[in-house]
């Protein structure tokens, strides 16, 4: 295998890509990664509040999709990976900050746990039972993540608990999110145990090989050091930061990329930008691709980081933060870092992470800081015992940061994929999962095509 790969993006997807490729034993391609930004790294990125280093972009690594701890330990930061404190994560509810009760994604494994939970109505309750005897859904075709949740548990349960959790994390509508390209668990749930309750209590006890790893994992000095780990062993000569691609054409039975500052040849192109971004790129190679990609739908989101007086971190309750229903705050949910992460460097101070915008709240994004931090501030002080103003504060905005997984989305990737003339692949959060994990998986499978693509000689040629 020999030829020119150029990587578009140096996030964690387009710098796992070209660390794949690197590393691979035998021949290796020249590689090539472009970045429009003058950083690498992407959403995985640090703020300095208050003298505290702190994450403005995601916290932790997902335990349970093994794909982004063995890549740390392959760069030898495993021994750097620490497990979020055994402290309960809460939600938000008229009643004040209840513990959510046990059971994976919010759906409990204990039907009476739930019926004792003060959170719910009784009706609420009695509507969410019946998923223990309603009949399962007998087409296997894609649907919303709201429309599985309500045929099974009901609307009370759903956006009271389910809901806040599962839909926060894409920053999401459930009533929008397709089930098959988020959370495909709760369909088999559903077929396999003809009940989510029964789906989650098995889901719970399935026995694992060894211990059962860590719901979170963080990275000790913060996730950039994963990035930045990997733009050294790419090479950084190999990495060209502000260097935006503005085009991508075939010729000569390859591909040019043109950029701000240079024209590139290449045999094989990653595509490692978001889904808007990249549509440009491959307009003129497959329009029916681009018009695709631009189907794909993003929202904008703001990351509140606080930090407050020393003494403070006593009053904070025991535990990892907490969600909240849709529209009943003006945050999303907060993460209490102090104890779900806690640090010498904190001191007495708590420190808490909060998040407004998401979809149907995408206006907040554009508040003024000042009031993102007061109207935050003042909640988080009634919910969490603080005072209403942290001594130090920074709002860190992610504008179309957050891809939607609408329904079909599995199958619109598939067109996508399908319809990419050969030799140039597209990978990243807008496809096949949008954590750090998935990318990371998605960075090394990119790397696997491209690289199954040279070995066969083939240059360019639209697939069949």
């Amino acid at each position: 295998m020999s030829g020119r790969v150029v990587v578009v993006g140096a996030g964690i997807t387009g710098l796992t890509a070209a660390y794949r490729l690197l590393a691979h034993d035998g021949e290796r391609p020249e590689v090539v990664v472009l970045e429009a930004e003058d950083r690498v790294g992407g959403k995985i990125a640090s703020a300095t509040v208050g003298g505290v280093e702190l994450e403005a972009g995601p916290d932790s690594l997902l335990g349970r999709k093994p794909w982004g701890v063995e890549l740390c330990r392959e760069l030898g930061l495993g021994g750097d990976l620490v497990a979020s404190a055994p402290v309960p994560t809460h939600i938000w509810t008229d009643a004040g900050l209840l513990r959510f009760p046990s059971g994976p994604f919010g759906i409990t494994t204990d039907p009476w746990e739930l019926w004792r939970w003060p959170g719910m109505s009784r009706r609420g309750k009695v509507r969410a039972a019946a998923d223990l005897v309603l009949r399962s859904r007998r087409e296997t075709s894609d649907e919303s993540l709201g429309a599985l949740l309500r045929r099974r548990i009901g609307d009370e349960a759903t956006e009271t608990l389910v809901a806040p959790l599962l839909g926060g994390l894409f920053a999401g509508d459930v009533d929008r999110m397709s089930v098959a390209a988020t959370f495909p668990e709760l369909a088999v749930w559903e077929r396999r145990h003809g009940s989510l309750f029964r789906g989650a209590r098995a889901a719970a006890h399935t026995p694992t090989s060894g211990a059962r790893a860590p719901m979170f994992l963080r990275l000790r000095g913060g996730l950039e050091r994963m990035t930045d780990a990997l733009a050294e062993r790419v090479g950084r000569e190999r990495i060209r930061t502000s260097t935006p691609v503005t085009a991508i054409r075939h010729e000569d039975g390859g591909y040019v990329v043109e950029a701000s500052r240079e024209r590139l040849d290449a045999d094989a192109v990653v595509i490692a930008s978001p889904a808007f971004a990249t549509a440009d790129l491959v307009e003129a190679l497959a329009p029916e691709v681009a018009a695709e990609l631009r189907a794909i739908r993003y929202v904008s989101t703001s990351v509140v980081l606080m930090v407050y007086a020393d003494g403070s971190a006593a009053a904070v309750p025991e535990s990892s933060g907490f969600v909240v229903p849709r529209g009943k705050l003006a945050m999303t949910a907060c993460t209490i870092v102090s104890r779900k992460w806690p640090d010498p460097s904190f001191g007495g101070r708590a420190v808490v992470r909060c998040f407004v915008g998401a979809e149907g709240s995408e206006e907040l994004v554009d508040e003024p800081d000042e009031d993102i931090v007061d109207g935050v501030g003042r909640q988080v002080a009634r919910l969490l015992g603080v005072p209403e103003r942290p001594e130090h504060a920074e709002v860190v905005r992610w504008r179309r940061a957050m891809p939607q997984y609408d329904v079909g989305h599995v199958e619109l990737v598939d067109r996508v994929e399908a319809g990419l003339p050969e030799g140039l692949v597209v990978a990243g959060q807008a496809y096949r999962g949008a954590g750090i994990p998935d990318c990371v998986r998605q960075g090394g499978e990119a790397a696997d095509r491209v690289r199954s693509y040279l070995s066969r000689g083939v240059k360019g040629e639209r697939v069949g």
